[in-house]
């Protein structure tokens, strides 16, 4: 089990930032952390990552408790935090041979070769931090939060500020590196999630609201199916009343409607292929709308 929490609470003065957390991690898995601003994503990852104590609870990294093995942990885990803090005078190359030295890496100049090549430095190596765009510098962040080989990977929104060039690429390095390690990702991007992640853990006012892989969540917690239905006319104030029989019915454009059940979708396209031949209308499309993830995330956090 690489990251293992267990009834973790923490409170700024009256206030609850997270509430009896229990979640386990193992290694190779990829997991979305989601939730609403200030759910309390970030307090938990901080807590993890041994820059603050939590009011209650425990917290195991690789089998280690963060706050008794604290020094231990941090040569465990890489973290990109949300807000990237950097030395802005530095030069890329100069900033990440500091951190090599910080982790008395032995092969030191090879390391800090290969993150620069990994993350898509090379242009930028010889430039000052201070100098390049948000999205090199979320770059510079990833490459000093792998550069130590870190067992587990903590990432606060990893794609803040890249264009859509560079979160292709930022998912799929991290995508790789999940092969081999442990990933937990914050982010509000839901396709992010979609393409990256194994498993979805999502936080609502400090509590796990929702967990598990993402094709089960919307399984779980769709309040609805829906599929959209194009006659060759349009219909009747008289015979959308009677479609409404089948589920909730919005009429969509021209000759189009979509219809929402909480039942099984293949009976209700047999049903409406029924109401068609009674109406004598012919049904030229069928489309099945599926549940998205972002609707999960907003029915568990409304």
């Amino acid at each position: 089990m690489s990251i293992q929490v267990e009834h973790l609470s923490k409170l700024y003065k009256q206030q609850k930032a997270i509430d009896d957390l229990n979640f386990n991690i193992n290694s190779g898995e990829i997991v979305g952390f989601l939730g609403p601003n200030g759910a309390g994503k970030t307090t938990t990852m901080k807590i993890l990552t041994g820059y603050i104590p939590p009011s209650s609870g425990k917290a195991f990294v690789n089998g280690l408790d963060v706050e008794e093995n604290a020094i231990e942990v941090r040569k465990l885990i890489g973290y990109l935090p949300e807000h990237n803090p950097l030395y802005t005078d530095m030069y890329v190359k100069e900033y990440l041979e500091f951190v090599a030295s910080i982790y008395k890496l032995s092969n030191k100049k090879q390391r800090v070769d290969d993150m620069i090549e990994l993350t898509g430095l090379t242009l930028e190596r010889h430039k000052k931090i201070g100098q390049l765009s948000k999205g090199y510098r979320q770059r510079v962040g990833l490459a000093q939060a792998i550069i130590h080989n870190p067992k587990v990977l903590i990432l606060d929104e990893p794609t803040s500020g890249l264009d859509p060039n560079q979160i292709a690429e930022i998912r799929n390095l991290i995508t790789n590196i999940g092969k081999e390690k442990t990933v937990l990702l914050s982010t509000h991007i839901m396709q992010e999630v979609e393409a990256m992640c194994t498993r979805v853990m999502i936080i609502n006012k400090g509590v796990i609201v929702a967990n598990g892989q993402p094709s089960e969540l919307k399984h779980m917690f769709g309040a609805s199916q829906a599929v959209q239905f194009t006659f060759n006319k349009a219909l009747s104030p008289t015979q959308i009343n009677a479609l409404a029989l089948k589920g909730k019915v919005s009429h969509l454009q021209d000759f189009t409607y979509l219809v929402q059940v909480s039942t099984e979708i293949e009976g209700l396209k047999s049903e409406v292929f029924k109401f068609a031949v009674e109406q004598d209308l012919i049904l030229t499309e069928i489309k099945l709308i599926e549940q998205t993830l972002e609707e999960v995330f907003k029915t568990v956090t409304k």
